[in-house]
């Protein structure tokens, strides 16, 4: 295959400030319409930047993320090689270039949010664990019946922040909740589409939450969030994936 015949060098970005975004989003694009297959050679940083006219430095923090997130596989003095397609439904239900700020997102929620249960586990109040209760009743209803709602799912990640008893994580939550909100209806779409027994997992992880939270299990809580958000974010990258 020629330079010309490429895919991703025949595509177009638009000139914003988010190029690595961009850059990321139409590499991810093209693995997962499967232009792309699974062991190809992506064209190499320089062509990529020629043909994009950005900076090299631009691409390969896009190729870094795409490496992160598993989808793209590096090789030592040969070039950056596809690794594994994303389920169709991730650029489905989000924008391609969308995806590596949803990823970042999680990122920041892994740091933060382990933070948050430990505390919640510490501090929380009978009224704290009603309403942690009452979100995670709401997540069972719709998600068994596959209409899964987002904000139950926000207010039961938001409930915990509350519970922690310090108002800056419930802020930090609040300041990230529209990318919050989109990464979450991505994972819940997906998850809707799929398995019961994916679907009774997702379940089961806020459960395990809450519980180690009523148990005042500070570890145990932290260590819980930190595996709901790794694996939710597994749940939207991994197409192979089930639960």
């Amino acid at each position: 295959m020629t330079a010309s015949d490429d895919p991703l060098l025949n595509t177009s970005i638009r000139k914003r400030e988010t190029l690595a975004d961009q850059i990321y989003g139409r590499i991810l694009e093209l693995i997962a319409s499967g232009q792309m297959a699974e062991g190809e050679k992506l064209p190499s940083e320089h062509q990529i930047s020629a043909r994009f006219s950005v900076s090299r430095p631009v691409v390969r923090e896009a190729l870094l993320r795409l490496r992160e997130d598993g989808f793209v596989a590096a090789r030592h003095g040969v070039g950056s090689f596809v690794r594994r397609r994303p389920p169709q439904g991730l650029i489905e239900h989000a924008r391609a270039d969308d995806v590596a700020g949803l990823m970042r997102c999680m990122e920041a929620r892994l740091a933060v949010e382990a933070a948050t249960a430990r505390h919640a586990a510490l501090r929380a109040t009978p009224q704290d664990l009603e309403r942690l209760e009452e979100a995670l009743s709401v997540m069972k209803t719709t998600m068994r019946a596959r209409q899964p709602v987002r904000e139950a799912d926000f207010d039961f990640h938001m409930a915990v922040a509350r519970a922690s008893g310090n108002e800056i994580f419930c802020e930090m939550l609040n300041a990230t909740r529209p990318l919050m909100l989109q990464a979450i209806a991505v994972a819940q779409k997906l998850t809707s589409e799929g398995s019961e027994a994916r679907i009774e997992a997702v379940l089961d992880e806020h459960r395990q939450i809450l519980e180690a939270i009523r148990s005042r299990d500070a570890e145990g809580a932290g260590l819980l969030m930190s595996i709901h958000i790794v694996h939710a974010r597994r749940r939207v990258t991994d197409m192979g994936r089930r639960v």
